[in-house]
């Protein structure tokens, strides 16, 4: 049997690799953060704009109307750029979004709007809620678009999750729901659609499965209302049941 030195040895591994099929050789990828979101992917060294990219078929062609200044698209933009911990939080909460079936109800970058308040309270104008928080806000959203959507048109949302400190100085109440990430304060995107007319629309889907979904409605000064899935009940712009347009309390 023919024996090999050492030297030949080495040659013979270094062609071994040479000669081997390009498959073989192939990039294994690190262990990092990816996440499968509605059939893309998304690393933790993604980019802004192809985290964003998976907003864009669904909402295409919807003109949200402005809300508070730094709250719009382009700054969530800007407010992703400045960080990836920012980008890997939004990818994995699509991915939550995705898997039970709610990605589609509202674009992700309304969903983590914080407060209206957020500059005077020296806040992010966008946050991601905790992780154990995921699920109070999926229930909330199939009542959006099984109930609210079909009554007054598409929504957006103004704020969802709020801090406990950001709550407190945006003068929400001690047991506010937005702090648990139930809540989302939402207006009806059409501007044909008047105070009036979402009254009517939003308090007929609540009359009609609310109770079924533990919702509560809330209505503040002209076309912007709150909703929840942490109790049934309804208000209006004093706070109290009894002030409710809907007719008094659930």
């Amino acid at each position: 049997m023919r024996k090999f030195t050492l030297a030949q040895a080495a040659i013979a591994a270094a062609l071994a690799f040479t000669l081997a099929p390009a498959a073989a050789q192939a990039p294994v990828a690190p262990p990092s953060v990816i996440t499968l979101v509605s059939n893309a992917v998304i690393a933790d060294s993604a980019s802004t704009l192809d985290v964003l990219a998976l907003d864009d078929a669904q909402f295409t062609g919807i003109d949200y109307p402005r809300v508070a200044p730094g709250q719009e698209r382009a700054d969530f933009e800007a407010w992703l750029d400045r960080s990836p911990a920012n980008r890997e939080a939004i990818g994995a909460f699509r991915t939550h979004l995705a898997a039970n079936g709610v990605e589609d109800v509202l674009p992700v970058w309304q969903l983590v709007r914080t407060s209206s308040s957020f500059r005077g309270c020296r806040a992010q104008p966008f946050e991601v809620a905790p992780r154990e928080k995921w699920d109070n806000i999926v229930q909330t959203l199939k009542f959006v678009e099984k109930n609210v959507i079909p009554s007054v048109g598409r929504v957006q949302a103004v704020s969802g999750y709020r801090n406990p400190g950001l709550n407190r100085c945006s003068a929400g109440a001690r047991a506010s729901a937005h702090q648990n990430f139930f809540a989302l304060d939402l207006m009806p995107v059409d501007a044909a659609v008047g105070r009036g007319e979402m009254i009517r629309g939003v308090c007929a889907a609540h009359a009609r499965e609310g109770q079924e979904f533990n919702a509560g409605l809330g209505f503040y000064n002209g076309r912007r209302f709150h909703v929840d899935t942490n109790g049934f009940r309804r208000w209006g712009a004093n706070g109290r049941g009894a002030s409710s347009p809907c007719g008094g309390r659930a």
